[in-house]
């Protein structure tokens, strides 16, 4: 119910993670789960150039959930930012790519300057939950100018590829909501199981 994440138990409505931790967006949606196939199709689209994966990522996300998204209201899609670094490497940044094909879909815009990462952060997916959060503090900004721009920025929805624990898109939701945003959402290609007391 509010990270979306599929749960063995059918009775029940929240992950371990939605249970036990605050999490500041309002709700998410994914378009897979993140299982072994996924895991080399999101490597390639990531580390291999096939930036043309992220079209099906997005049509699936629109149409899995096309009305979950005009529900929501947003205003714009913010895809989660990678550091100039990583940016100057990869020569992209994947979620941007997802976003772009999802505003092809939906007709929402796309806002990739607003939400910025100032920190460059070691890789997450070796790291805990609680060493993912201490390295994603104070890693993302809104600059003035964006706040200045944008000032009637209400509701968004991040767009990422992947949500294992939710302290990206936690970090990005709670710097959007000190800059004035009320409401953030989240959509990502795939999502990692739930892990129950891991």
């Amino acid at each position: 119910m509010r990270c979306g994440k599929p749960l063995e138990d059918e009775t029940m409505q929240y992950c371990y993670s939605c249970k036990n931790n605050q999490h500041l967006y309002e709700q998410g949606k994914a378009a897979f789960v993140y299982n072994r196939s996924m895991k080399s199709s999101i490597a390639a689209f990531k580390y291999g150039a096939r930036k043309e994966y992220g079209r099906y990522y997005a049509a699936e996300l629109a149409k899995k959930h096309e009305s979950w998204i005009k529900k929501t209201g947003a205003q714009a899609l913010i895809p989660v930012p990678i550091h100039k670094e990583r940016h100057k490497k990869r020569g992209y940044n994947q979620a941007k790519v997802i976003a772009d094909y999802l505003e092809g879909e939906t007709g929402i815009p796309v806002i990739d300057d607003y939400l910025i990462r100032i920190k460059n952060t070691e890789a997450l997916k070796e790291l805990s939950a609680a060493e993912r959060k201490a390295s994603l503090e104070d890693a993302f900004l809104v600059s003035e100018t964006s706040k200045l721009l944008y000032r009637n920025l209400r509701c968004v929805i991040l767009v990422d590829d992947i949500y294992t624990t939710g302290s990206t898109i936690n970090e990005c939701a709670a710097t959007l909501k000190k800059s004035g945003v009320l409401k953030v959402y989240f959509l990502c290609a795939c999502i990692g199981k739930d892990q129950g007391g891991e």
